[in-house]
């Protein structure tokens, strides 16, 4: 199951008075585990930044200026999404912002259908707390120390962490899809066997349940299954 969790900045709230995306990124998940295939851009908005965004995200028109137009990477994205699932955070934000500029240049707009909200899970999840990224990463252990300011891809990392959680854990699949992938490249057979532990366990035995254990075994006689 391939899956793209991504984020998006922008110069203001809505692409019908003119603000447009100024970055947007994206990493992939295939099984719930991260690739290394990320997607990246900033995009020159063609417009002025308003103070209230530049406060936000930090990017200023000087910095974009001769960063790409939506229309030159417009494709890109659209190629590295593919057919898989778009996880975001408030995603009817990102997916009406993408859509908007994509109907512009003639794309077909990507179906909502094709959306997942993090935002919708966790307050399904928790009802009546906070849920902004910011607060589950705070629930959920996870470091978002490095996000002074947003930043799409910085946030697309921490959602991705922040995802797995609200699913059922940062393996939800207790990781036996990833084990089973190593050993069946050492074992022909593909059989998963677990890995022997580097230190055998203590025994947790008391010499009194040793004992009792013992008295028990001589009170069955000499055919008790314990004395085979």
């Amino acid at each position: 199951m391939r899956e793209i969790v991504w984020d998006t900045e922008t110069t203001g709230f809505k692409p019908e008075e003119g603000h447009r995306l100024v970055e947007i990124g994206a990493i992939e998940l295939v099984n719930h585990l991260p690739t290394e295939n990320v997607f990246h851009e900033y995009i020159n908005p063609e417009r002025d930044i308003p103070e209230e965004a530049f406060n936000v995200h930090g990017l200023s028109i000087d910095f974009l200026k001769d960063k790409p137009v939506f229309a030159q990477i417009a494709q890109k994205f659209v190629d590295f999404v593919g057919d898989a699932t778009l996880v975001a955070h408030n995603a009817s934000f990102d997916m009406h912002f993408i859509n908007y500029q994509l109907k512009e240049l003639g794309f077909e707009p990507i179906p909502m259908s094709r959306s997942l909200d993090t935002l919708a899970i966790a307050r399904k999840k928790f009802p009546g707390a906070q849920n902004s990224l910011d607060a589950l990463c705070r629930r959920f252990g996870v470091d978002n120390s490095a996000r002074e300011k947003h930043g799409a891809l910085l946030d697309s990392e921490i959602l991705a962490e922040v995802y797995l959680e609200l699913i059922g854990g940062r393996q939800p699949d207790f990781g036996l899809s990833g084990a089973q992938q190593l050993t069946t490249t050492a074992n022909p057979t593909g059989d998963w066997t677990p890995p022997a532990r580097p230190r055998p366990l203590p025994s947790r035995l008391t010499e009194a349940e040793k004992a009792a254990h013992d008295a028990f075994v001589d009170a069955l006689g000499e055919k008790a299954f314990w004395r085979a």
